[in-house]
C-alpha cells in the first residue's frame, strides 16, 4: 500500500483542509499527517496559533479518513520523511513552507522515490484559513 503525507498547521479545521487531505489520502492509501508544531508556526507564519498544537493534533486524529496524525519535529520539519518513508507528498495548493526543490533535495538523500503533488484548491474563496481568522 502506498503510503501519502500531508503537511499543515490545520489551526482553523475547515473544509478545505478535509478536502486537502482527502485528496492526499486518495493518491496513497494510507495517509499520515504531520501536524506542526507551535513553534513552528510561529516561526513561518509570524505569529500564535489560535489552538495549540495537541488540540490541533486532536482535532486532525478525529477525521476518519486519516490513518496517522503526528506532531511534526521542532528543530528540522523535514525529518519525518526518513522516519515514516512516504511515497508521495501532498502539498496545499498554496503551502509555501517548504519549496519543492528542497523536499527532492531530501528525497535524494534518502534514497526515496517520492513524489510531489500539489492538492487542487477548493473553494479557496471560502475556504482558506486567513480568510475564516477574520470571522
Amino acid at each position: 500500500m502506498k503510503k501519502s503525507m500531508a503537511f499543515g498547521s490545520f489551526d482553523l479545521l475547515h473544509e478545505g483542509h478535509k478536502h486537502y487531505l482527502k485528496e492526499a489520502k486518495s493518491l496513497g492509501g494510507y495517509l499520515i499527517v504531520i501536524v506542526a508544531r507551535d513553534i513552528n508556526i510561529e516561526k513561518f507564519k509570524g505569529k500564535k496559533s489560535k489552538n495549540n498544537e495537541n488540540q490541533r493534533l486532536d482535532n486532525v486524529k478525529k477525521l476518519d479518513f486519516v490513518d496517522e496524525a503526528v506532531l511534526g519535529d521542532k528543530d528540522d520539519i523535514l525529518t519525518v520523511l526518513g522516519k515514516y518513508r512516504p511515497d508521495v507528498v501532498c502539498l496545499g495548493y498554496d503551502q509555501k513552507t517548504v519549496p519543492e526543490e528542497r523536499l527532492k533535495n531530501e528525497f535524494q538523500k534518502l534514497g526515496l522515490k517520492a513524489e510531489i503533488i500539489r492538492a487542487k484548491p477548493y473553494k479557496p474563496e471560502i475556504y482558506k484559513s486567513s480568510k475564516l481568522e477574520k470571522w
